[in-house]
């Protein structure tokens, strides 16, 4: 059996690993050699899957333009070539238009791979992997990790077909054919705004009159204002950093990143535009700028993708991650007539507990982070950055023409007066489990304290409500930390709870408290 280990690889429901080097101390562990092996692990996931012999699958690749992309591409095809794989070599794409490509029948994909490590540095890059049924899993990564060490699981593939290699300027390589996805994608999205605003007099050009600010921050987002709203009528001339750099040169592509919006914000104001939109590299992620400059993210994008949704769907019920606000829930449920479940982090967790609510009978149409990970049941419950901001465009255009704007879906959300977030390091060899030890400690350091109280139900770390604010305290998803968030209606009033938790937390020795110097 070949010697690989693959497993620090897996992030959850992606793969992400070093590809460049570039920052000391950062050696590469995610190249051609690692992305051949993991490709076959996947063909043997999908082939077993789908009960499909290797030469009658369709997987569609393609990627972001971080400087590692065209690399990680070639030993992916190096993967799958061999056996016969008809592969659709997308180009430069979205994460969700490569979902697509399983649902749109001119193309009609048994799966599909992105290259991407989202927000992460250039240095960085990975692999998101589709089946029809939507993104993959963590129990699914798992398993094609565990097909791509073993030779022996990789040896029921059959025999590669050495003869269908071909030579490129010296290198091996296997056929593929160039697909126009992103344009079937774009064609898609612009259709959906035709048939939204639906306005009798320019229904080919249902956004004239308004100007909007797209910030695809060097990702691959470029395409939207370009390909979707500019031939709908709408003025993009204000849009920047849409031309794809895998450097990321201007600021982190990433709506969470606080330098990212502040320029989108800027641009937003300064050029008088209607609204204002920005993506993360891969573009599925998405935030908001009103007319007058102002943010709407985390908190406010929930409340905003919520509102978009109330009026066809009440009393629907709308799954979040852990770190949303008291507000927001009151927003939810008394603003907007809605339920809220406040669930776990990470986008699948939250998409996977909407799609269970619904198998049992629970009529949720939203899941949705305050990263910006949006995901809606009428589009596959896909998170789809693309896809949110083409309804908060449809919106904007109807409330325009109504002499309205889109802030006035959410002037009832009641934004906390402070909001912080630390991330405390585990030193423990073991950190998990002293994460747990943790966690329980605190529960029943809270239950005795008459100034907190511990807030269930509560699926994640343990919340506390103080008067006036929260905090919640968990174990990260991945790594040895324990993020620690809080919110308070008052000036100083973080700073207080923080130094409560800390107060408790300064037992623990293998817990590096120095990031709470607030």
């Amino acid at each position: 059996m070949t010697n690989y280990n693959f497993k620090n690889l897996q992030n959850g429901s992606d793969i992400r690993g070093i590809s460049l080097t570039g920052v000391p101390g950062q050696l590469p562990n995610l190249t051609d050699t690692e992305a051949e092996r993991l490709a076959k692990g996947y063909l043997l996931w999908l082939c077993k899957k789908t009960g499909k012999n290797t030469d009658t699958i369709t997987i569609s690749v393609g990627r972001d333009p971080r400087m590692s992309g065209q690399h990680l591409k070639n030993g992916l095809f190096m993967g799958l070539g061999p056996y016969g794989v008809r592969i659709l070599d997308c180009g430069l794409s979205s994460t969700p238009a490569m979902f697509m490509s399983t649902v749109f029948p001119q193309y009609n994909c048994d799966g599909a791979i992105m290259i991407t490590a989202s927000h992460l540095p250039f240095n960085r890059n990975g692999f998101k992997f589709f089946d029809k049924e939507g993104g993959l899993n963590k129990s699914d990564i798992a398993q094609i990790i565990e097909f791509a060490q073993s030779d022996e699981k990789l040896s029921s593939l059959g025999e590669p077909d050495w003869n269908r290699q071909i030579f490129v300027f010296g290198k091996k390589s296997y056929p593929t054919e160039e697909a126009d996805l992103m344009d079937t994608y774009c064609s898609h999205l612009r259709s959906i705004i035709q048939k939204g605003v639906n306005h009798p007099d320019f229904y080919d050009k249902p956004l004239t009159g308004l100007k909007i600010v797209v910030d695809a921050g060097n990702g691959s987002g470029g395409f939207y204002p370009r390909k979707v709203l500019a031939p709908l009528g709408a003025d993009i001339s204000a849009s920047q950093f849409l031309s794809p750099d895998g450097s990321f040169p201007n600021h982190p592509p990433n709506p969470e990143d606080r330098q990212a919006m502040e320029s989108v914000a800027l641009k937003t104001i300064s050029s008088g535009a209607d609204l204002g939109l920005i993506f993360d590299t891969d573009v599925d992620r998405s935030a908001a700028v009103d007319h007058r400059g102002r943010e709407i993210a985390r908190n406010g994008i929930v409340g905003l993708a919520a509102a978009l949704i109330a009026e066809e769907h009440p009393g629907s019920t709308v799954v979040t991650d852990s770190i949303t606000s008291d507000p927001l829930t009151v927003f939810l449920e008394e603003g907007l007539g809605l339920k809220h479940l406040r669930y776990k982090r990470g986008y699948k967790n939250v998409i996977n507990k909407a799609i269970e609510l619904n198998e049992q009978g629970i009529d949720c149409q939203l899941a949705i982070e305050t990263s910006g990970h949006a995901a809606l049941k009428e589009n596959y419950f896909l998170d789809d950055g693309a896809y949110l901001a083409t309804k908060i465009v449809i919106k904007t255009a109807q409330l325009h023409l109504a002499g309205k704007n889109l802030d006035s879906l959410i002037e009832g959300l009641k934004q906390p007066e402070e909001a912080i977030e630390v991330r405390i390091p585990i030193t423990a060899s073991d950190f998990a489990s002293y994460g747990d030890q943790v966690l329980a400690d605190l529960k029943a350091f809270a239950d005795q304290d008459p100034d907190m109280t511990v807030v269930s139900p509560n699926y994640e770390g343990v919340r506390i409500a103080f008067a006036g604010g929260w905090c919640l305290l968990r174990k990260s998803l991945h790594d040895p930390i324990m993020p620690l968030n809080a919110e308070s209606e008052r000036k100083g009033g973080c700073a207080e709870i923080l130094e409560k938790v800390r107060s408790f937390l300064s037992a623990y020795q293998e817990l590096d408290l120095s990031p709470m110097n607030y």
